[in-house]
């Protein structure tokens, strides 16, 4: 039994919903300074990272309740380089705890203005994903695999943009 249970495929239109979701919570830590939120989207992007979105209480409101409500088609989408994305996630909303922890203990002006520097990127990227479908960590698991970092199995669909054209013009 496989250690996750990150779909191959999953809904494009739920993807962007989730990161509409992350944005809102990064713009409210961001305005009220409330930077213990950002634990918490640590934490729910580590779920959808490692187990997969049914242990994300995110992604499990938006598939219950926002998802629903849209009426636009699933659009089908490689899982691997979402799963790839939620990691990027969990790493900076972590870093972001991490260093407002050790800012709050210590007073470091330094912890605080890197935590103001991953804010921007943690409203940049979802923005990107959630607006524009443009998701980055995808861009940058795309790059991994054209370098030979990650291997061609981990999303053989990703490899192979052909069928991707093909399901596309059907």
């Amino acid at each position: 039994m496989s250690s996750s249970r990150f779909p191959a495929v999953v809904d494009d239109v739920t993807v962007r919903l989730i990161a509409g979701v992350v944005l809102a919570v990064v713009l409210v830590t961001a305005v009220t300074q409330q930077w213990w939120l950002f634990a918490v989207l640590a934490l729910d992007f580590a779920l959808r990272a490692t187990v997969g979105p049914a242990a994300s209480p995110v992604a499990q409101l938006v598939r219950r309740v926002i998802r629903p409500r849209v009426r636009a088609l699933p659009h089908p989408t490689p899982g691997a380089p979402k799963r790839f994305a939620a990691a990027i996630g969990a790493t900076m909303t972590g870093a972001a705890t991490l260093l407002w922890v050790f800012h709050a203990a210590t007073g470091s002006g330094a912890a605080i203005a890197a935590v103001y520097v991953i804010a921007g990127v943690m409203v940049l990227f979802p923005a990107l994903e959630s607006l524009l479908g443009l998701c980055v960590g995808c861009v940058i698991f795309s790059w991994l695999m054209r370098l030979g970092v990650v291997p061609e199995s981990v999303c053989v669909e990703c490899a192979d943009i052909t069928s991707r054209l093909r399901t596309a013009s059907s």
